[in-house]
């Protein structure tokens, strides 16, 4: 792809290494965005917060924040040149890196009256922000199904089954201790699901996308 086609449209694919099954998005940026833009792009669609360094991995240079010494990521996707089925890598946080697959899927026309950047399509949830990275995210996955969720399961069964016999209104008169083992085993349902990611929602996506969000979350780490 050469600087000419700067009124491009280009189809780029994202997904998270490491992860199974898949975490990926699939968007649309015009070959006018810098590489800047795409970080604040990537980082609405997949559902990140842009609240750590980035960087990019392209050939043999580094674009990204100054922290890492990269090179500045104001260059534009068409000064770039990249050809149809190219890859690279984005990292995010890079303590314990999330590694993003990123590949140029298409160049297209753009379509009268249809806005852009957009997200056409995508599957799984974002991994929580600090959450100790891929492996950590992977292991805690299937938390909902461990024995610590079935005892937990168990003690809100117990609790509401008293609540049922002595009616809803008996709820505030329990005694402390099964208040507290009640309380404990709802916040550790909550830190499950938290665990389990930000679900991912193109309509969600595409609404912060035209809100400018994208444009935004690309200068909180530079």
């Amino acid at each position: 792809m050469s600087v000419v086609d700067a009124t491009a449209i280009l189809q780029v694919k994202v997904w998270l290494a490491g992860i199974s099954p898949m975490v990926w998005r699939r968007v649309l940026v015009p070959a006018t965005f810098t590489l800047r833009e795409l970080h604040g792009v990537i980082q609405v669609a997949m559902g990140w917060e842009g609240i750590h360094l980035y960087d990019f991995h392209l050939r043999a240079a580094r674009y990204g924040s100054w922290e890492v010494a990269a090179s500045s990521p104001d260059v534009t996707l068409a000064a770039l040149r990249f050809r149809k089925g190219q890859r690279f890598v984005y990292e995010y946080d890079l303590n314990i890196p999330w590694r993003h697959e990123v590949r140029i899927e298409d160049r297209l026309e753009p379509e009268a009256r249809k806005t852009y950047p957009v997200c056409t399509r995508g599957d799984g949830a974002c991994p929580p922000e600090d959450c100790g990275g891929p492996e950590s995210f992977m292991d805690h996955r299937h938390d909902w199904y461990s024995c610590d969720a079935l005892e937990d399961m168990d003690t809100m069964v117990e609790v509401l089954q008293q609540v049922a016999l002595k009616g809803g209104s008996e709820m505030l008169k329990l005694d402390q201790e099964t208040r507290w083992r009640l309380e404990d085993a709802l916040a550790r349902g909550k830190a499950r699901e938290e665990a389990q990611g930000r679900p991912f929602s193109r309509r969600d996506v595409n609404a912060s996308l035209r809100a400018g969000e994208h444009l935004n979350l690309m200068h909180q780490q530079w």
